[in-house]
C-alpha cells in the first residue's frame, strides 16, 4: 500500500510507518511495538509474517497488517525461522513511498528496509543479529551443524547475511539502543553510534510491600542460553534452600528430570501467578546474559532484590550491592557464593536489599520514562529533518565491505 505524502511536523508526522521482524509471539519486542503503535494510532505496520490472532495481541485489533511473501509459504507458521535467507529480500520489497517517519523494531531484519530518501529512519534495535555475529559458532552447534557439508553451507549463508546486516545498517537515520551493553555492539558491528532508551517496563502492575516468603524464583523461557540449568545445578548443591521455577520451553523435560527436590518447576502460568510469586520471593534469580532483561527489571518492582549473572542488561538494571548482586561469572560455584552471600548480608543488615529499595530502582525503566525519552529523540530527529537531510548529518559511516 502506497500513502501520497502529506505536510508534516515534527511533533505529529502526518504518515508513519512502524516495520516489526514478524509477529508470532507477544513478548518483549512486542511490548515496546505496543507502545509505539500507542504513541502512532496513524502507523502503517509492517512486518515478515503475523500468526498472531486479535486475542493474543489486542494492540493488533483494528489495525491492517502489511505482511511480506513469506507469510504465504509452505510451513511458514511452524518454521517461520527457516526462510531467514529469504527475509532480507522480503523486507525490501515493503513499498514505504510517501512515509514521513519510519520506525523499525529490530533484532534480526526489520531495519533493512528500503526508505523512501525523504523519510526519517529511526531503529530502535534489540541487538544485531546475534547468530550471524558473535553468536554465529553457538547458533551452529545447538543446530547440530557445526560440521560436515551442511555445516558449510550454513556458514556461507550466514556470511552473506551479515554482508547485507551491515549495508542495510547504513540505511538507518539514527539508532537507538535498548542498553549500553547493545550499544556497543552496534558500534562493533555496524560502525555507527547509538543513544540509549530503555525498554518500558510497566512497573505500576506490582507492589513491593508484601510479606516475603522464604523461597527464590526464577522465571524465564527454558531455553538453552538462559542457563536454567546452572541455576538448577547451583540448589542442588543448597538443599536447605528452596527454588521455584516459572516458564515453558524446549528444555523443560530435560530440566524437570535434573530437579532436585529443593526445586518446584510450575512450568508455564499466567501473569497473576508469577507476579505472586515476584511479590513474595526473597530474591530473583537471573542467569543469562541478555541484552536488557525485563524479568530482573520487573522483580524489582515486585520489591524482589536479583541475583544475576553481572553482564549485559543486569549490569545495567541492578544496582550491586544496592537491590541485588552481580554474579562474577556464569557458573554454579559462582551463583552458589553469591546467594550465600546475599543471605550474609541480610543477616547483618536487615535494611539491606530492601523492597522500596529495589522498587525505586525499577521506576528508571518506566514506560512514562520510556515514551518521554523515545519522543524527545523522534522530535529532534524531526525538527532537524526539516532544516537538512538527515541521513547526510547522521550517517558517518563508510560502506567498505571487504572488512567484513
Amino acid at each position: 500500500m502506497t500513502l501520497k505524502a502529506t505536510p508534516a511536523t515534527a511533533a505529529q508526522p502526518r504518515n508513519v510507518a512502524i516495520v516489526h521482524d514478524w509477529l508470532v509471539t507477544w513478548a518483549g519486542a512486542e511490548k515496546v511495538l505496543e507502545v509505539l503503535l500507542d504513541k502512532y494510532p496513524q502507523a502503517e505496520l509492517f512486518t515478515t509474517v503475523n500468526f498472531l490472532g486479535e486475542d493474543q495481541a489486542p494492540a493488533l485489533r483494528g489495525r491492517t497488517v502489511h505482511t511480506s511473501f513469506i507469510q504465504k509459504l509452505p510451513a511458514a507458521r511452524r518454521h517461520y525461522r527457516r526462510y531467514l535467507p529469504l527475509m532480507p529480500l522480503a523486507v525490501e520489497q515493503f513499498d514505504l513511498k510517501g512515509f514521513d517517519l519510519i520506525l523499525s523494531s529490530s533484532h534480526a531484519v526489520a531495519k533493512g528496509i528500503i526508505p523512501d530518501p525523504g523519510a526519517l529512519h529511526v531503529c530502535y534495535c534489540y541487538s544485531p543479529m546475534r547468530y550471524a555475529w558473535d553468536m554465529q559458532h553457538q547458533y551452529l552447534r545447538q543446530t547440530g551443524n557445526a560440521k560436515g557439508i551442511k555445516s558449510v553451507l550454513m556458514r556461507w549463508q550466514l556470511h552473506r547475511l551479515r554482508l547485507w546486516d551491515f549495508v542495510s545498517a547504513q540505511r538507518v537515520d539514527h539508532f537507538i539502543a535498548i542498553s549500553h551493553y547493545i550499544q556497543r555492539r552496534i558500534a562493533a558491528f555496524y560502525r555507527r553510534d547509538a543513544e540509549v532508551v530503555y525498554p518500558p517496563v510497566d512497573t505500576g502492575r506490582y507492589r513491593h510491600d508484601r510479606p516475603r516468603d522464604g523461597f527464590y524464583l526464577a522465571a524465564s523461557r527454558l531455553v538453552p542460553y538462559k542457563r536454567m540449568d546452572l541455576v538448577l545445578d547451583a540448589f542442588a548443591r543448597m538443599p536447605d534452600k528452596r527454588l521455584i521455577v516459572i516458564g515453558d520451553g524446549p528444555e523443560r523435560a530435560r530440566l524437570q528430570a535434573v530437579a532436585s527436590d529443593n526445586v518446584i518447576l510450575l512450568g508455564y502460568q499466567e501473569d497473576a501467578v508469577l507476579i505472586h510469586h515476584l511479590e513474595r520471593a526473597r530474591g530473583f534469580v537471573f542467569m543469562a546474559e541478555e541484552d536488557f532483561g525485563i524479568l530482573p527489571v520487573e522483580a524489582q518492582a515486585a520489591g524482589a532484590p536479583v541475583i544475576g549473572y553481572g553482564v549485559g542488561g543486569v549490569a545495567e538494571t541492578v544496582i550491586d550491592r544496592g537491590t541485588g548482586l552481580h554474579v562474577a561469572s556464569q557458573t554454579a560455584a559462582s551463583l552458589c557464593q553469591a546467594i550465600k552471600e546475599f543471605e550474609a548480608l541480610q543477616a547483618t543488615d536487615p535494611d539491606a536489599f530492601s523492597p522500596a529499595a529495589c522498587h525505586a530502582n525499577a521506576l528508571r525503566f518506566d514506560r512514562k520514562v520510556f515514551e518521554r525519552e523515545l519522543a524527545k529523540r523522534i522530535d529532534a530527529w524531526l525538527d532537524h529533518a526539516l532544516i537538512d537531510s538527515p541521513r547526510s548529518a547522521s550517517s558517518s559511516a563508510t560502506v567498505d565491505t571487504s572488512q567484513l
